[in-house]
């Protein structure tokens, strides 16, 4: 394909020397006269493992070439990837100042281009918040081109995972490909400028696009974090931190994979509340500073009140519950988030009603009981022997529970309203249906 890539920093850069490598005739494009002298001399304007000798490679072949002319590199290409900038402002948000820019200039040789060689794709590279490519780049682009995006040009975000450092090595094998494709053929351009390389391919909305790239760093900059807030803890308990985590990365099953990463409701039990108490009160009292780990609990207590608001929000009175175990299968009702909800809308006034198939008052025991006596005194009066009890009372329910009974009798139709706090089978299909609430998604 003929390719131009704009802005010729890291991403640029090693992107269009790697694109030049499978094959494709490239363009790199920069407003820096140094950089693009500096790759048509052969040589690259980053400091990065392999890319020197690759833009050698390629340049020599005839496989790219630079410019500082945008029109120049529209004209000559079917698709453009835009790899410039996005900083930080000092407020902390993100700055588009650069990708406004570049994509005026592009829509600019676009409209001079016509229909010149065909349908042009335009790839979003840069990192950006959900929303910019749509609200603000798309716009830009049918103004100064005076067409339809998805009609008479494509366009797609297509966000990167390359490392500094092993850049070139994770562009040739890269752990996924994200394609957020505005229509299937702007889907099908981008596909086409991959076709050979490993991985899975993921095609998604453009929002989804975009928002991976900062589920990715975020969670990245999370484990790094709490590595270390760890470690910092364990030398000043004396514990050989990295024979810990040794012992912690060897957990296929529950740490190093996909437990606990669906987005669902607060956290509860016996274990993880007291557990991180224990250990940021460790931490506290040998004075080490850990914000990430003092913070987890407060976030868990945040995320439930989502819930209450969600309640609040319909303006109804008399509400179900479905769920009071803090975990499935089981009737442990110590420190579950969904007492800790009941007895939060209880304390509001609200009209409450609740079934849970596993907890019964009256065979509760020992801290099971007391832990319902102390914190919600009144469930005797609050738990439905059915389901239909709580359908029949309720103008809003919670969904806290995957039972096949409560699943079955969920009505459609927004009658009761649903508040779902788990993300139910068919949440997919209900979210586009009145009266329904997710409480994440």
């Amino acid at each position: 394909m003929r390719v131009s890539v704009f802005g010729l920093g890291y991403v640029g850069c090693v992107s269009a020397a790697c694109l030049a490598g499978m094959g494709h005739q490239v363009i790199g494009v920069d407003v820096n006269q140094v950089k693009v002298d500096l790759v048509n001399d052969g040589k690259a304007p980053v400091v990065e493992e392999r890319i020197g000798e690759l833009i050698a490679q390629v340049v020599g072949s005839g496989a790219l070439r630079a410019t500082g002319d945008v029109r120049e590199a529209i004209m000559e290409s079917e698709i453009s990837l835009v790899c410039v900038g996005t900083p930080s402002e000092p407020n902390g948000s993100l700055c588009t100042t650069y990708l406004e820019r570049v994509t005026e200039e592009i829509g600019a040789a676009l409209a001079d281009r016509g229909g010149h060689g065909g349908r042009h794709t335009v790839v979003f590279r840069s990192t950006m918040l959900p929303g910019t490519c749509t609200n603000l780049l798309v716009p830009i682009l049918e103004k100064y081109v005076g067409g339809t995006a998805g009609v008479d040009f494509g366009v797609a975000v297509n966000p990167e995972f390359l490392r500094e450092g092993t850049s070139v090595r994770d562009f040739f094998d890269p752990p996924k490909t994200v394609i957020g494709e505005l229509d299937p053929a702007s889907g099908d351009a981008v596909l086409a400028l991959y076709d050979s390389l490993p991985g899975e391919v993921f095609r998604v909305p453009v929002a989804t696009a975009e928002a991976i790239k900062y589920a990715d760093n975020a969670f990245h900059g999370l484990k790094i974090g709490f590595a270390n807030e760890l470690g910092a803890v364990y030398q000043a308990l004396g514990v050989d931190s990295h024979q810990v985590m040794d012992v912690f990365l060897a957990d296929r099953k529950l740490n190093i994979s996909p437990a606990y990463l669906r987005p669902g409701f607060a956290f509860g039990g016996s274990c993880l509340p007291k557990d991180l108490r224990s250990l940021v009160h460790a931490a506290q009292r040998a004075d080490v500073s850990v914000p990430i780990l003092s913070h987890v609990l407060p976030s868990n207590s945040a995320h439930l009140e989502r819930a209450v608001e969600l309640v609040e929000r319909t303006g109804k009175r008399r509400v179900g519950m479905f769920g009071l175990s803090f975990k499935p299968g089981t009737d442990d009702l110590r420190e579950s988030p969904l007492v800790e909800l009941a007895e939060r809308l209880f304390g509001k006034g609200y009209d409450l009603r609740i079934h849970d198939a596993n907890v019964s008052l009256s065979r509760l025991l020992g801290a099971n009981r007391e832990y319902v006596e102390t914190r919600l005194p009144h469930l005797a009066q609050l738990l439905a022997d059915s389901v239909d009890d709580v359908l029949d009372h309720a103008e809003v329910c919670l969904v806290g529970t995957r039972d096949p009974a409560v699943l079955a009798a969920l009505p459609h139709g927004g009658s009761p309203l649903l508040i779902d706090l788990i993300h139910l089978p068919d949440a997919d299909t209900r979210r586009t249906e009145p009266g329904y609430m997710g409480l994440a998604w």
